[in-house]
């Protein structure tokens, strides 16, 4: 983790693992509203970066409002606890995941080129943030609530994407029974490819080709 200020505009900055604090001065009179978000955006980041970095377990409220710049006091203006900062950090960032991706997938893309173009994006997504890796698959002991809200979220949204394509005529072969199987095939696929490639800089464009050419001949056959 490197923390740095810039002594020209007074910025300070974490970087860790593609993560990025940036504090700025206010450049404008802040709303109360505003400045709340502010902080807890800060916040978050902060601990997104220190438990990218170190883990659930080595993450302290200490270490995150240094992190964040803000006092103890104010952490909890916001969290009752530190084990409430870990329930809501998954959500957080899994959020930034969804919005990523959507954004990465062009909404009139149908079919086997849909779910071809939400795996590349997810891929990227990892790329660019190597401590969602740690982040995903600790939760699931340090803050299981937050897990389960997570993968639940993440099935609705292939339970939606699936369904379409079955009304569409692009899928014809399964049932509902199995396309809840298929689901959670799907997620494997994800959760093995995040496996496989986590200590590399990138996830390489061979994995996403072989993803296509999987559901291509099976899905979508």
């Amino acid at each position: 983790m490197n923390l740095s200020r810039d002594s020209s505009t007074g910025d300070a900055a974490v970087t860790h693992l593609g993560y990025v604090v940036i504090l700025k001065p206010a450049k404008k009179k802040l709303s109360r509203a505003e400045k709340k978000e502010l902080t807890y955006q800060s916040l978050m980041e902060a601990a997104v970066a220190m438990v990218a970095e170190c883990g659930y377990g080595a993450t302290s409220i200490a270490k995150v409002t240094e992190i964040a710049g803000v006092s103890q006091g104010t952490f909890y203006n916001y969290f009752e606890d530190r084990q409430a900062m870990f329930d809501a950090l998954l959500p957080y960032i899994g959020d930034q995941m969804i919005k990523y991706i959507v954004s990465k997938v062009p909404a009139d893309v149908r079919g086997i080129d849909r779910e071809a173009a939400r795996f590349a994006a997810y891929c990227a997504f990892l790329s660019e943030n190597r401590g969602f890796y740690r982040i995903l698959y600790e939760a699931e002991v340090h803050a299981p609530a937050a897990h389960q809200l997570h993968m639940s979220r993440i099935r609705e949204g292939y339970r939606r994407s699936l369904r379409r394509s079955c009304e569409r005529g692009e899928i014809t072969r399964f049932n509902d029974d199995e396309l809840e199987a298929l689901i959670a095939i799907l997620i494997g696929a994800r959760a093995y490819v995040s496996m496989q490639y986590f200590d590399q800089p990138e996830i390489p464009a061979a994995a996403v080709s072989s993803y296509e050419k999987l559901i291509r001949s099976g899905l979508f056959a």
